[in-house]
């Protein structure tokens, strides 16, 4: 399980096509139509009544490469600057509120990882297990260092360390000074996943993330050890296909409680530092979910997006007018949720009842979940597309 993952398609007519790399399997696009067959057909959008005005505030572009991977890359916000990568394009920074490039790094890699940003760095990984930190005022290269596969989601920093999850389900911790390895944990992969890596989320002193086993594991950020593991979804069925339970997301944390969703159609609400299952709603989907308030957000395996009661996971409303339109993982702006589809149609929803309060469109498919900081949400569109949009 230590090698190279292998990377599956589902094909447009027939059924799945292998990649092969070595080690385990992963599937792409199960969030989508499947040509003839109706029952998988995206549905045909319908007119609406915008009921709040969306302003794009600017625009930009970042590179391109991310369309045939399916690791849904998108920007990160930190202290007013937007920081984003493309697979081919480097790594670009951006005055959020005007979109004024403050610098451009430029690198031959492959970067499919992040970025994450936090403690003045700014750090991606690439599809050959390279790991990169940049000056984040400047976009000086500070290190590199490596790991063993693909990195997929965004590293994260903090006590003094960056924290990377590449595909082969490792967690690796660098020194954020000078790139040297700190320690490393394993979890074991099953024999068919989802693809993609959970971003991780830190605590305080606390490093959480989901495995493609479906469960959510808090690792003492010091040393790697284990405090807790628990299991979002079980892996129950006759095949392996219906016993995926990949926990792909970004698991939330607001206050002590950590929010994380499941492509086995589960969410939950665990106590941070004990691990302790709160509530377990049966509403899920893998790509991750937003958090507001009173409610939780969630895109599930068919594109539905549902509201979910912030303190008993009991359903508020379920969107149902995205069906199978590949739909991203929510983001919470003001008073509205916002997802991004194939199409490259950004969608707003309120959270009071999931009706459609207003639309927009950016380049060609979204699969990276929109960014929200200071009222302005950022969305990265398959072909390198930034957008930023407010509400009013």
């Amino acid at each position: 399980m230590q090698a190279r993952r292998h990377s599956l398609r589902l094909l447009a007519i027939t059924a799945i096509a292998v990649a092969t790399l070595s080690g385990c399997t992963t599937v792409k696009n199960l969030f989508g139509g499947r040509s003839g067959d109706k029952a998988h057909e995206p549905v045909k959008l319908e007119a609406i009544t915008p009921s709040v005005t969306v302003n794009q505030l600017w625009t930009a572009n970042v590179g391109t490469g991310e369309k045939y991977l399916g690791m849904g890359q998108h920007p990160v916000i930190e202290n007013g600057t937007v920081y984003a990568a493309a697979v081919v394009g480097g790594v670009h920074a951006y005055e959020l509120s005007s979109g004024r490039e403050l610098w451009a790094y430029a690198s031959d890699l492959k970067l499919t990882g992040g970025p994450g940003a936090g403690d003045g760095l700014v750090v991606v990984g690439g599809l050959q297990g390279d790991v990169i930190a940049l000056d984040a005022a400047t976009g000086q290269e500070k290190w590199k260092a490596k790991v063993q596969n693909e990195v997929l989601s965004a590293p994260v920093i903090g006590a003094g360390m960056v924290y990377v999850h590449s595909n082969d389900g490792r967690v690796t911790a660098f020194d954020e000074t000078n790139g040297e390895r700190r320690w490393f944990y394993e979890s074991e992969l099953p024999p068919l996943t989802v693809r993609g890596t959970s971003s991780l989320t830190m605590g305080p002193g606390l490093v959480f993330f989901g495995t493609d086993g479906g469960k959510l594991v808090a690792l003492r950020a010091s040393d790697g050890n284990v405090l807790w593991s628990t299991p979002v979804a079980e892996p129950d069925g006759r095949t392996e296909l219906e016993r995926m339970s990949d926990v792909d997301g970004e698991p939330v944390l607001d206050g002590t409680t950590l929010f994380a969703t499941s492509f086995k159609n589960h969410t939950v609400a665990i106590n941070g530092p004990s691990g302790q299952i709160m509530w377990d709603s049966e509403h899920g989907g893998a790509r991750g979910l937003g958090v507001s308030n009173s409610a939780i957000v969630i895109t599930d395996p068919k594109s539905y997006v549902n509201g979910l009661d912030k303190n008993t996971g009991s359903s508020l409303w379920q969107q149902t007018g995205l069906l199978n339109r590949r739909v991203t993982a929510p983001a919470v702006q003001g008073d509205y949720a916002v997802v991004g589809d194939f199409e490259g149609v950004i969608h707003w929803l309120r959270l009071s009842d999931g009706a459609f309060a207003a639309r927009s469109k950016l380049g060609t498919a979204i699969s990276g979940k929109p960014v929200v900081a200071d009222g302005i949400v950022v969305i990265q569109s398959s072909d390198g597309k930034l957008a930023a949009f407010s509400l009013q």
